[in-house]
This record gives structure tokens, C-alpha cells and sequence, in this order.
């Protein structure tokens, strides 16, 4: 098969490198691909939101399906700009149509496609320009912390959590009446904070069936013990020890059953990833927010526990019989850790050189924000590098990534030291 894969990023480098392990892989290509990606197929300097030179590349290259890896060009409709060109159509698209892809897209949506669906999700209310004034009201009827969602994408920063009412009202304010995070914030959801420890569960769903993929934990603050702002990611682990053979049951009789079951009775044909961000509060899950695609860092420590042939999984959602699929997963513990440019998510270099040696036994490094520049490898991003290991524990597995993470140099290199550390 001739694969396209769409995306930059670690979550599309570890894709690539299970895709290139498929006896059923004649050509991959990544548009537009990393310094990582090149190993394990063609880059294609591709925009991800020129929908018509995807189309035309995918054409004059044979391509028999294509993998979206990151969310924007699903909440833009690459799924339905294939859909609706005829000699396009037979092209098979992993990722959902824009109507499934607004789980992401829009909160304010998918809160009321919870609500419909009476999936558990914490009380809420939206609020914009017109009713700016009542959203101030809403939070004084709240009691502390508060949480703050700018509607729209915002590259997984669009989450503001506010210690007291002054900085709730000047954070509302900021996105709604300053453009925080522009046009994604001039809608607010406003929500009640949930006190518990979070989780990623991740289902693959073919329109009629889905499957569990292996749940996982990232780590999302910048800072020691989840301080400071809000990035991409920091690292994540697989399995998460919290989420036992009880807890997954409720998670998927009153969640991913009821969402997957949602999205069938609302006409919408879901093929593609769901991320279901969820937290435990006192033993029971509540969702927190919906993605339209794996997460990253998450796909860096839950694919490579993935030992089924990745095409085998993809072309069972495109044909509609993921059913008929058993998942194989590696029963050892996964630990990404994500090396970032120094001063990320602020203000922060690119370019800068990097040196990396060999990947030690069960390690793998996941390039995320890279890029070659006279033939030398070079940053090109606020998260750089994913550097994932194997271990029989999951602090084994932490070990060997942060002892791994030595292998790479660069001079603006900054990490996370205490992945896992709410685990114990």
C-alpha cells in the first residue's frame, strides 16, 4: 500500500515508524515530516491546509489511504474534501469528518453532545462577547479554582485553571474581549473544577465498532509536580496503574460505549481515533474533554505497546471491520520523555544544532520539533524530542529514558525530571 501520513510532530514519527514496519507498506510518505520521519519514509513538503495539493499529490502518487495525525486539517474537513471529489473518494482517510472532528473542535459542542448522550462530564456554560457579563456572574456563583476553555483549537493551551475569582475575571476577559488564543476563545466554556487524577483512553472506531488502544498519562505543565503553564506535553506513560480492570469498565460502559453509540444515532461516521481526556474523582470517571486524534505525547508511549501490523488495524476501520480485530499489546511499561526548547511555551530559539547518538537497546527517540539544515539536524520547535523506553516497571522504563536522554545534546535542551511522579 502507498501511505500518506499528514503531520510534523512525535505523535506522526511514532505512526511512521509502526507503518514502516507493515509487511503491507510499499511507499510512506510524510507531509510535511520532521528530521525523524525521513527514516522511516519519504518527506513531501506538503501545507497540511492545502486541501487541493493533498488531493493532487495523493493522485499522482498512487495513494491508497491517508493517516491525519494532528487536528486541524480534521476540524477543517480534510475527510469531507476527499469525500466530495469523486476520482478523491475511493481515497480511504483515517481521521474523522469535520461533523465527528467538532468533539474537538468546538467545546461548547461537545459538552452538549455529552449532555445529549448523558456521558459524565463536569457543569458548564458558554459565553462570549454578547453575554460577557453573565459569565462574570457564573463564576462568582462558582467556588475556586475555576476552570476556563477557549472553544476553539488552541494547540492544547487553550485551558486556563484559575486559583482565585480576580484571576478568573481578568483571564475571561483576556480571551473573550483581548483574543487570548484569537478566534478559539471568543467562546468561553466556563466549568466546574473537578478535584481527581487524569487520565487518556484512547478507542479506534470504524463507524460501527471500536476498539481500546493502551490508556496512558501526560504531563502537561511546564514545571516540577504539574506547575506553571500549559504545554503540548511533557512526557507520558502506558499503562497508568490507577486505571484498573474496574474503573475501565465504567470508563467504557459510561463513556466510550455511550459516545461511540452518540455519534451512530447522530448520522455522523466516525473512522478514526477518539481521545477521551478523562479524570477519576473518588473512583469515577468523568470526561474532560474529547480529542479527534491520538494525543502527543501519549502516541509515543501507547503506540510502540501496539504489536499488532498497524495497516492490518487501519484497513479494518476503513472496510468497517475493526470487529474482527484482536488487539496485541505489550504488556511492559512505556516512558516518553519529552526534551524541549529552553524558554517553551514562551519565547524560545530555533535552530539550534543538534547532536544525537545511537538510541540504547528498548529505547526509541521520537522526533517532534526538528529539521535538517545543512545536513545537520537542527531544532525547529518549542518540543523537540521524545525519548521513550521499555521496562518491566514503569520506573524502570522512566530510568532508561532519562539515562537515554543523555545521548542527546543541544544547548537549549530543558526537561521534566519527574514524569510519574502521582503514580506511586
Amino acid at each position: 500500500m502507498n501511505i500518506l501520513l499528514l503531520g510534523s510532530g512525535g505523535r506522526e514519527h511514532a505512526i511512521a515508524w509502526k507503518i514502516a514496519q507493515s509487511k503491507k507498506l510499499s511507499a510512506l510518505y510524510i507531509a510535511p515530516g520532521n528530521a525523524g520521519t525521513k527514516d522511516c519514509g519519504q518527506n513531501i513538503a506538503l501545507s497540511l491546509n492545502d486541501f487541493p495539493a493533498i488531493g493532487a499529490f495523493a493522485l499522482s502518487h498512487a495513494i491508497e489511504m491517508i493517516i491525519v495525525g494532528p487536528e486541524a486539517p480534521l476540524v477543517e474537513g480534510i475527510h469531507d474534501y476527499f469525500l466530495s471529489h469523486p476520482e478523491l473518494s475511493k481515497i480511504n482517510v483515517i481521521g474523522p469528518v469535520r461533523k465527528g472532528a467538532l468533539l474537538e473542535g468546538s467545546k461548547d459542542y461537545a459538552k452538549a453532545f455529552m449532555l445529549r448522550h448523558s456521558i459524565p462530564t463536569a457543569a458548564y456554560k458558554t459565553f462570549y462577547k454578547e453575554n460577557f457579563e453573565e459569565g462574570i456572574a457564573f463564576l462568582h456563583s462558582l467556588k475556586a479554582p475555576y476552570v476556563l476553555k477557549a472553544d476553539g483549537l488552541a494547540s492544547g493551551k487553550g485551558v486556563v485553571i484559575c486559583a482565585d475569582i480576580q484571576e478568573a475575571q481578568q483571564e475571561l476577559s483576556d480571551m473573550i474581549q483581548n483574543a487570548k488564543f484569537g478566534n478559539a476563545s471568543a467562546k468561553v466554556v466556563i466549568e466546574e473544577f473537578l478535584d481527581g487524577i487524569e487520565c487518556s483512553v484512547f478507542a479506534l472506531s470504524d463507524g460501527k465498532s471500536y476498539k481500546l488502544l493502551p490508556v496512558a498519562k501526560d504531563y502537561k505543565k511546564i514545571g516540577e509536580k504539574d506547575s506553571g503553564p500549559n504545554t503540548g506535553g511533557m512526557g507520558s506513560v502506558s499503562p497508568v496503574p490507577f486505571a484498573d480492570e474496574v474503573f475501565m469498565k465504567k470508563v467504557e460502559e459510561r463513556i466510550v460505549k455511550p459516545t461511540v453509540d452518540g455519534l451512530i444515532s447522530e448520522g455522523i461516521e466516525y473512522k478514526g481515533f477518539i481521545f477521551f481526556g478523562l479524570i477519576k474523582v473518588d473512583g469515577e470517571p468523568f470526561v474532560i474533554e474529547y480529542n479527534a486524534r491520538m494525543g502527543d505525547p501519549e502516541t509515543e508511549s501507547v503506540f510502540p505497546r501496539i504489536k499488532n501490523d498497524i495497516l492490518d488495524v487501519f484497513e479494518a476501520i476503513a472496510d468497517q471491520s475493526l470487529d474482527q480485530i484482536e488487539l496485541e499489546i505489550d504488556p511492559r511499561f512505556v516512558a516518553s520523555i519529552m526534551l524541549v526548547s529552553e524558554g517553551y511555551p514562551d519565547a524560545y530559539q530555533k535552530g539550534i544544532k543538534m547532536i544525537i547518538t545511537e538510541a540504547p537497546q528498548d529505547t526509541l527517540f521520537f522526533h517532534a520539533g526538528t529539521k535538517i539544515s545543512e545536513n545537520t539536524i537542527v531544532t525547529d520547535g518549542g518540543r523537540v524530542l521524545s525519548v521513550t523506553s521499555f521496562g518491566d516497571t514503569m520506573d524502570e522504563a522512566l530510568e532508561k529514558s532519562y539515562q537515554a536522554s543523555k545521548n542527546i545534546d543541544y544547548i537549549t535542551k530543558h526537561f521534566r525530571s519527574d514524569i510519574g511522579f502521582d503514580l506511586h
